[in-house]
């Protein structure tokens, strides 16, 4: 039987190993981290979003980056010293803007594929995730932010999603304890919300129960493909091991462009780091103010999700810095002040701050698939729709292993739908 290395432990890495379990591979996991899902996968907004899944190669995401670019505490923030890194993926990413509607309602029935995948996985292993089905509720404060709005709900539609357009008093009829003025809103009903971290986390301990060897603690120093054998470094515990497999998949977020590159293959992700707040609810009354519908803001591009009776969680702003994992104040003050201003009954006394890097493609389409050399595999570049997406690509990347692998009698997969 021909055996697979998963690099990473994040939901991608972790839905990649699961898949392959189910498939009959045997299967090993490395992270560097004690747990699953300590990194990106932590904290995020916990949106389940195929109404997100709009991308960004768009002329006005240009020029919005443009207006804000002195701005320390806009959505978008850009640090303007120049690396070939920045320069190589901004300029792929202007490339990619006459992919935009293709991209994006490719990005749609990808979103849709992958809901019936995770939430069977939840039910097959009992995973317990604070999984709410209430939808997602996209707010608008003017008309240009609505009238775009209109025609991303047709690119959405070619995907296969229905979204339909709220009143201002709609608004307020879905999510009460809203407060502010708006224009108008969409909401999709069949979206929802959920934390990611617990989800991760049970499917790992699920994905174990399936014969998945996992490893943590663990640094990949190096890997190499050869077409036939993988090697792979490690340091675990100060000392260094090599360990051989017949395929490698790369699932290791921003990560990613170092091992391909020490593949043969060129995988130009970049780090954009996000911000999350986690509100702890600790009285009835923030309890009863929070909102119980997921929520999207256009013009702070700020999410939330209600997790459990007692977290709300608000993430969101992309930040073009390089590898850098701070927290900054200035960055995560416009969560803490939109709580304050949008739910003012929720108490902001108790705010757990996150930030998290984004693995991101210049086309914000995942990489799924071969590498150059034929034992070689992909399932990275997710950007900010891991969450949303990594069931479906976990079941694609499966399908295509499968194809050139022979597995096991009695070991079947689900076929998916292919993003063209």
């Amino acid at each position: 039987m021909k055996n697979f290395v998963v690099i990473g432990g994040g939901i991608t890495g972790v839905t990649t190993a699961y898949a392959l379990a189910k498939r009959g591979f045997k299967v090993t996991l490395l992270e560097r981290h004690r747990y699953s899902a300590m990194e990106t996968s932590f904290a995020n907004g916990g949106q389940l979003s195929a109404s997100n899944a709009e991308v960004w190669n768009h002329w006005s995401t240009i020029l919005k980056g443009m207006k804000w670019i002195f701005k320390k505490d806009a959505p978008l923030l850009i640090n303007m010293k120049p690396s070939w890194h920045k320069i190589s993926w901004f300029a792929e990413f202007m490339a990619a803007i006459p992919q935009y509607e293709k991209n994006t309602a490719a990005t749609t029935k990808l979103a849709i594929d992958a809901r019936k995948y995770l939430f069977q996985w939840a039910q097959d292993e009992g995973i317990d995730f604070d999984l709410k089905r209430e939808g997602i509720l996209h707010i608008y404060r003017d008309k240009s932010g609505f009238d775009h709005a209109a025609k991303v709900s047709k690119l959405l539609a070619q995907g296969g999603l229905e979204r339909r357009s709220l009143s201002p008093q709609e608004i307020i009829g879905i999510e009460p304890t809203l407060s502010g003025q708006y224009y108008g809103g969409y909401y999709t009903e069949s979206d929802s919300t959920g934390d990611i971290h617990k989800f991760t986390h049970g499917l790992s301990l699920a994905a174990e129960k399936r014969g998945v060897k996992t490893i943590y603690d663990c640094e990949v120093i190096e890997v190499d493909s050869d077409g036939d054998t993988v090697k792979v470094i490690m340091k675990k515990d100060g000392e260094l091991e090599e360990l051989t497999f017949d395929n490698i998949v790369v699932c290791a977020g921003i990560a990613s462009r170092q091992l391909a590159s020490q593949l043969g293959d060129y995988v130009n992700i970049y780090p954009v780091k996000g911000y999350s707040i986690t509100v702890n609810l600790n009285d009835v009354q923030s309890q009863a103010g929070a909102p119980m519908v997921s929520l999207l803001d256009d013009e702070t591009k700020l999410v939330t999700s209600r997790l459990g009776v007692d977290r709300f969680r608000v993430a969101g702003t992309a930040e073009f810095n390089g590898v850098n994992r701070d927290i900054r104040a200035d960055r995560i003050k416009p969560l803490i002040d939109w709580v304050n201003q949008c739910f003012p009954k929720v108490s902001t006394r108790s705010v757990v701050p996150w930030a998290g890097l984004r693995p991101m493609m210049p086309n914000m389409m995942p990489k799924i698939g071969k590498g150059s050399k034929s034992n070689v595999f992909y399932n990275t570049g997710h950007g900010h729709l891991g969450w949303t997406l990594s069931a479906a690509t976990a079941e694609m990347i499966g399908d295509i292993i499968e194809s050139s692998h022979e597995v096991p009698q009695g070991f079947t997969s689900i076929p998916v739908g292919q993003a063209s």
